[in-house]
């Protein structure tokens, strides 16, 4: 068993979408190579009506899949095909957005007026770019949840895990994307897939991740499964961590415990055009995107 190595640790940073939804950004817009085949993550989170519910009115999405997961609160969406739904607490959404949509997602608070949730864009390679566009709601006591003996806590949402299985299927970048709740003080290590590009993004609590590679001067944890590898510092709320190769990730929580997801998905190694929520191959196939979409033929008839 090896452990993955740290390549990247970063804060989200605070940036505002939609028409004025005040969200923190993992990652994207930047190096499309760095987590494929996953583009763009972002942290939506408010403690107030004005963080969000200005929403994310109609717009366009061609060549990629979203998946929203919400904690809290409530979001509301439709589509151009006619589909529309609510996602509360524990639901989520994974979207094929494939050949071209057009739609909204509107959020609400909860009873204090708080929301919460996450979206992930993934990638579709250049054979799926143009399938049609499809759903899968589900709801969160759909979710199987695992319990391990020392308290550790596994939403499974897409993936198989210690037996069971995601109810999110046929998903292009067979992915695995788990929502973990380490107790306080607990050292974990999971199994990961060798070749599947992996993150974790720490939402609650603090922990510390074995970096097989950490650079001078960070903490050394002696034994950890046996070996000694190299531990850094506490990654708090909205840490955002890249794994290299390996097949497990081990995480010590902090003193409050830590949960965060755990997302990993078969990279594509494709070229990438893009431009906003619409990501080709080819400029060519981005330009003729844009054409679709100004001259009213980006929702495909026949599907």
């Amino acid at each position: 068993m090896s452990i993955r190595p740290i390549l990247s640790q970063s804060r989200a940073t605070p940036t505002v979408e939609g028409a004025g939804v005040n969200l923190h950004r993992a990652f994207g817009f930047h190096d499309p190579k760095a987590h494929d085949p996953f583009l763009l993550f972002d942290d939506f989170r408010g403690e107030q009506p004005s963080d969000y519910l200005a929403g994310f009115p109609w717009h366009p999405h061609r060549g990629i899949e979203t998946i929203t997961y919400v904690l809290a609160g409530e979001v509301e969406h439709g589509d151009s095909l006619g589909n529309t739904g609510r996602l509360g607490a524990g639901d989520v959404q994974w979207m094929t957005a494939g050949s071209g949509i057009m739609h909204q997602e509107m959020p609400t608070g909860n009873a204090a007026g708080q929301m919460h949730g996450f979206q992930l864009w993934a990638n579709l390679p250049s054979s799926l770019k143009m399938t049609a566009p499809r759903y899968q709601d589900i709801k969160g006591s759909d979710i199987p949840v695992v319990v391990d003996d020392d308290g550790t806590v596994v939403r499974v949402i897409v993936g198989d895990f210690w037996g069971k299985s995601g109810p999110v299927d046929g998903i292009a970048a067979d992915p695995q994307y788990l929502d973990i709740s380490v107790p306080p003080g607990v050292k974990k290590t999971f199994s990961v897939d060798t070749y599947k590009s992996t993150f974790a993004y720490v939402f609650e609590g603090a922990g510390a991740f074995a970096d097989a590679s950490a650079p001078e001067g960070v903490r050394l944890e002696k034994e950890v499964m046996g070996q000694e590898v190299n531990i850094r510092d506490l990654s708090g709320n909205r840490t955002v961590i890249r794994f290299g190769t390996g097949d497990e990730i081990t995480v010590q929580a902090g003193e409050d415990g830590v949960r965060f997801l755990l997302v990993s998905g078969a990279p594509i190694r494709e070229p990438v055009a893009w431009h906003g929520p619409i990501v080709m191959n080819t400029p060519d196939e981005l330009r003729q995107a844009m054409a679709d979409l100004r001259n009213g033929t980006f929702i495909r008839p026949e599907h």
